[in-house]
């Protein structure tokens, strides 16, 4: 029984050994219980030696924007992630008072053939664990983000970034905005084709036409897009910032739904290229994470709510 074991349990000490966090990680953190459509945007820059781990998290909340670095531990036996001492922007925070709660982030890290997760929650340190509520999260690991050079040069490059910034119609330069009308480009329609369209977010709409507006990620790294409406090109090499690239779009309402699709002309100075889109019906706004690399397009589908009788 013994010589049947000792290999069984050395192939299992290899299996979990090789375990690790290293990459760029996505998703969004809710209050826990509640669903809500101002939800916290998370990206996660992650760097492991051994059960020690460094980490850039990006968070986006209502109008705030917050880049920091944090430390951590990976248990490779429970397969879990710490990361201490993180201030979150507090649920009920104002554009005039701005609070944060001091949180702990613990995830449960899980691998399988459809990709790898972390998911956990945030939860408030002394006295914060009364008065801020737990955050509930799931993130997704982008495999074509980048590799442990890309994370390596993340952190090298980093700068702690807190910003208030309030998006809105209003918040955009006269010359980023783009008008509905097809454009040609043979270079990117050629190339758009050649890559994968990966939908990383579906929404309804109660109207019958939206209003969008991209944002870089924060920090202006010199990301720059084109944009595709139901697969047509509407807008060519527009650079990314903290002022919006706005468009008005009309739905085909002929269509089972609409994709709006973000192609990726460069990866900036800080891979991937990533952006914060908005979409507004003139009712409910829409807070969208998009990531694109020079393989893959990210994308997210527009569906009309049916009509009451």
């Amino acid at each position: 029984m013994k010589k049947i074991l000792l290999p069984f349990l050395f192939f299992v000490t290899l299996n979990v050994s090789a375990q690790n966090i290293v990459g760029y990680w996505y998703g969004t953190a809710n209050i826990a219980g509640r669903s809500s459509t101002n939800n916290y945007m998370i990206e996660l820059i992650v760097k492991q030696n051994q059960s020690s781990v460094q980490a850039i998290m990006n968070c986006y909340f209502k109008n705030t924007f917050r880049s920091i670095k944090l430390n951590g531990n990976y248990n490779n036996i429970k397969r879990e992630l710490t990361l201490l001492n993180i201030p979150m922007p507090y649920f009920a925070s104002t554009e005039k008072v701005q609070v944060d709660c001091q949180m702990e982030f613990v995830a449960s890290h899980r691998v399988a053939k459809a990709g790898s997760t972390l998911t956990g929650k945030f939860f408030g340190k002394g006295d914060y664990k009364y008065t801020c509520p737990d955050l509930v999260f799931d993130l997704k690991l982008n495999t074509d983000a980048g590799n442990q050079d890309s994370v390596l040069l993340a952190l090298r490059n980093f700068k702690e970034s807190y910003q208030l910034w309030t998006p809105s119609a209003t918040d955009t330069l006269i010359q980023a905005v783009v008008i509905q009308r097809t454009i040609e480009n043979p270079v990117i329609n050629q190339e758009y084709q050649q890559r994968e369209t990966t939908v990383q977010k579906e929404i309804e709409v109660s109207s019958d036409s939206v209003q969008v507006d991209f944002y870089d990620n924060g920090e202006i790294d010199g990301d720059s897009i084109s944009v595709f409406f139901n697969d047509q090109l509407l807008g060519a090499n527009l650079r990314l910032s903290t002022r919006s690239v706005h468009m008005n779009i009309k739905l085909d309402t002929a269509k089972e739904f609409n994709q709006l699709a973000m192609f990726a002309n460069n990866l900036g100075s800080i891979p991937p290229n990533t952006a914060l889109m908005l979409i507004s019906d003139g009712k409910n706004r829409y807070e969208v994470r998009l990531s694109s690399s020079m393989d893959k397009t990210g994308a997210v589908r527009i569906k009309r709510k049916k009509k009451s009788p």
